[in-house]
């Protein structure tokens, strides 16, 4: 099929490209399929922010294009305008009005007129956001703490259970990030997303590489079951966050709580990172010191050293399986919003990087009935004080 230059898609193609959007094709395969240029179908997505736009619907009121034929062919079988209108079983002030808003008896044509009344009846409607002030400046000031839609919008549902003025969904949210059209969210608060984008775009797997061989290293597969249920607070999942320049961050999340410590080090030297990690550790209260699971990078190489000190055993991920540790994974990602890929974090200070964790700790979790980590361990240290 030739390319066409023109941006002009037809409706059934607009169909298909947004079907295949949400199924994650990207733009140069869509374009193939479409036999468009990649331009244009990034263009069609663009003016949307890569959110597909609800389709319009004809008001069961108007007059369909089948009852405006039926005019046409009365007027020009020279019937009168309320002979037509009992026979479309309307009303003759309805059908008059639509003859002299069309060009007339004479003039009249089907086709044009249900076209112009189509293009006549679109209103633009204000969005949620645009119509409540003091939600649209919430939403704004969550978005500068980094807190992403959801979290945002099950944080509001939590906090005004009663007041259905202070709710809004997290796609609306998106949706007046994306489609800057709306003119509600400046287009500088979507850096505060997690993920660096232009357009919206479906999830797409992606994947982690394991590391090396550790001497003596204890299997995943040896932990014991509490520790895979999150029954039991205690159990912390940890690796290290690169940057360049040779460059690292040691981080530790409680599988339970999914509360967050970040500790500085200066090389992944593993006499360095053991230490990080004794210095972590011990600061925590012994009913939270039960175990540590790590990924296979040989930093960890001295992990019996680190077990003796923290009285915790150590438990290494399988290769090639980083969602052994999904709870680590998953904050990693969110420490990218911090610490993009290519940043230095050499010259971070531990304050720097606990005022970070801090913010994710206050962040509600989805996984958590949308309480914040921070308050979690709160429970369970008040529980067991």
């Amino acid at each position: 099929m030739a390319r066409q230059k023109h941006a002009w898609i037809s409706a059934a193609h607009r169909n298909r490209l947004w079907d295949q959007w949400r199924n994650g094709d990207s733009i140069a395969k869509i374009a193939r399929s479409l036999g468009r240029y990649p331009a244009t179908i990034r263009w069609a997505l663009e003016r949307h922010g890569g959110i597909r736009p609800r389709e319009r619907q004809r008001c069961e009121r108007a007059l369909s294009l089948a009852e405006r034929e039926g005019i046409s062919r009365g007027l020009a079988q020279g019937h009168s305008l309320r002979q037509i209108a009992r026979e479309l079983n309307r009303s003759a002030s309805t059908i008059s009005r639509e003859v002299n808003r069309h060009g007339g008896a004479k003039g009249y044509r089907a086709q044009a007129a249900d076209q112009q009344a189509w293009k006549n009846a679109l209103r633009p409607k204000r969005c949620l956001l645009a119509s409540r002030p003091r939600l649209q400046c919430i939403v704004a000031r969550k978005l500068k703490r980094n807190w992403s839609p959801e979290q945002i919008a099950r944080w509001l549902k939590r906090k005004h259970p009663d007041n259905e003025m202070m709710r809004v969904s997290h796609e609306t949210i998106y949706r007046s990030l994306y489609v800057q059209t709306r003119g509600v969210l400046k287009k500088e608060l979507m850096a505060h997303l997690r993920f660096d984008r232009r357009l919206r775009q479906s999830k797409s797997p992606g994947g982690e590489d394991g590391r090396g061989k550790i001497l003596d290293a204890v299997s995943i597969s040896e932990r014991p079951a509490t520790v895979e249920d999150r029954a039991v607070p205690g159990h912390w999942e940890g690796d290290l966050l690169a940057g360049s320049n040779n460059s690292y961050v040691v981080t530790l999340v409680e599988r339970q709580t999914r509360y967050v410590l970040l500790i500085k080090i200066r090389s992944k030297h593993t006499a360095e990172v053991v230490q990080a990690l004794k210095r972590g550790i011990g600061k925590l209260p012994e009913e939270l010191r039960k175990s540590l699971t790590w990924d296979r990078g040989k930093e960890l190489s001295q992990h019996k050293v680190l077990s003796m000190a923290t009285d915790m055993p150590v438990y290494f991920c399988d290769p090639y399986s980083p969602w052994q540790r999904g709870s680590n994974e998953n904050t990693n990602g969110l420490l990218r919003q911090y610490f993009p890929k290519g940043k230095d974090l050499s010259p971070l200070t531990q304050r720097q990087l606990d005022k970070v964790a801090r913010e994710l700790n206050e962040r509600p979790r989805k996984t958590l009935g949308f309480l914040t980590p921070a308050e979690r361990l709160e429970e369970i240290v008040a529980l067991t004080g």
